[in-house]
């Protein structure tokens, strides 16, 4: 499978529509499209999938490691990959888009804010393509994608300006149905706010399909993984509704190799069926608080929790285990209650960055004394009861505490932090049922 990435100059450039527009044309020319995205995002991968019609991989070099990026790459479906970039080119100190780029030897297209400029596109990308080497990445800078750029003079202007080591890909043009609506925690889902098709149709239209499928280029194999084959009538619930909507395809792609995977829905009145163990994901509990406080589903997870059933909260199933939680509006629901935490929302974020935890004991996740790679992006806080026990030391992060991560009690675990299939949490996991 061949790829390329889609490299902004900065956040905001219009790197997620143009990675639609590009999606779209190369499914329009005919080809089998596989979406990825740089970096630990939840939110533009969804997007990615409602065009392309298949999940969009995590490609980031903290949470997997370089080896753990190609695998996850090479386990994508298609003949062509388009990887959207995270931030800027080569912002983001752990697992920037360059270092994703360099990981995978792919090369490198820029998205460049057009808007209000013509011979300075070219400029800026000359700048960025020259600072690869003085950055000390492998990585080549092939062209530009001009965002928010106008037809004829503006258009002829860009690529006269672009020197001949820069190729000229097309332009993504301003249109009424290509923006998507934000909130905190970024954009709305692809299944909540979906571009508009004939837009895109539209924006796909000026791009040059061709030119991308010249340069796109595949990656060398990946070493191959750890083969821990499946455990045999061991059963996993995951929740998976408009509350736990933050799920890695490969986490559940694992978990399915491993175990039979049995969802449900608990804001939409699911009970917590059959299992041998929960996983509860990252999302917007916060959003239907009401809902989920009113489930069975919660009842049942403290009465199975405290019987030892082994329980997994990332974030939002973290907040979904805590006692209580309390919206931005100040409205505060009983949660399940399992661990001794009240959570509360607030109008900024309160964590954002890549994370390492060290285990100070042994948990569902890891092994005491070891690391464990992960992200965390969160607009609540928790106040934890005076006899907590955590699990975790942070070495780089927030965590709960700023200190510590992953509130346990019984077999449950809760932390802030999202972890990938790649670093082990999940078979361990799976190998605790």
């Amino acid at each position: 499978m061949k790829g390329l990435v889609l490299a902004g100059t900065a956040s905001g450039v219009g790197k997620t529509v143009a990675t639609l527009a590009v999606i779209r044309a190369l499914e329009r020319a005919g080809h089998a499209v596989q979406p990825a995205k740089a970096g630990p995002d939840f939110i533009d991968p969804s997007h990615h999938a409602a065009v392309a019609g298949r999940p969009s991989r995590t490609l980031d070099t903290w949470l997997a490691g370089p080896e753990g990026a190609r695998r996850n790459y090479h386990r994508g479906e298609g003949d062509v990959c388009v990887v959207e970039g995270v931030m800027g080119m080569y912002d983001g100190d752990v697992s920037s888009t360059a270092n994703v780029a360099e990981a995978l030897s792919l090369p490198v297209v820029l998205v460049v804010d057009a808007s209000g400029g013509m011979e300075s596109v070219a400029a800026t990308a000359l700048g960025f393509r020259e600072y690869a080497a003085r950055a000390g990445h492998d990585v080549e800078v092939v062209g530009v994608l001009a965002s928010r750029a106008h037809g004829g003079r503006h258009e002829r202007g860009i690529r006269e300006a672009l020197p001949d080591e820069l190729a000229y890909f097309g332009r993504v043009p301003t249109l009424d149905g290509l923006g998507i609506p934000d909130r905190h925690l970024g954009l709305h889902m692809g299944d909540e706010s979906p571009a508009d098709p004939t837009a895109l149709d539209e924006a796909a239209e000026h791009v040059r399909v061709e030119r991308l499928l010249d340069v796109a280029s595949e990656p060398p194999p990946p070493a191959e993984g750890v083969d821990f084959g499946p455990r045999h009538g061991v059963r996993v619930a995951v929740a998976r509704d408009e509350a736990f909507r933050f799920v890695y395809p490969a986490s559940l792609e694992r978990l399915r190799e491993r175990a039979t995977v049995v969802e449900f829905a608990p804001t939409a009145g699911d009970d917590l069926p059959d299992c041998d163990g929960v996983y509860l994901p990252g999302g917007y509990p916060e959003l239907h608080a009401e809902r989920l406080s009113a489930s069975p589903a919660l009842g049942s997870l403290a009465d199975r929790a405290s019987d030892g059933l082994p329980v997994l909260g990332e974030c939002g199933g973290m907040m979904a285990l805590s006692a209580s939680l309390t919206t931005s509006e100040g409205d505060t629901h009983t949660m399940a209650g399992v661990l001794p935490a009240d959570v509360e929302m607030h109008d900024r974020y309160r964590a954002l960055d890549h994370v390492e935890l060290r285990a100070c004991r042994g948990t569902v996740t890891a092994a005491e004394g070891s690391a464990l790679p992960g992200h965390e992006f969160h607009y609540s806080s928790a106040t934890v009861e005076g006899d907590a026990r955590f699990a975790f030391d942070v070495e780089r992060g927030s965590g709960i505490d700023g200190d510590h991560d992953g509130l346990t009690e019984y077999r449950t675990l809760g932390t802030y932090a999202h972890v990938h299939a790649e670093s082990g949490a999940f078979d361990r996991f799976v190998d605790s049922l």
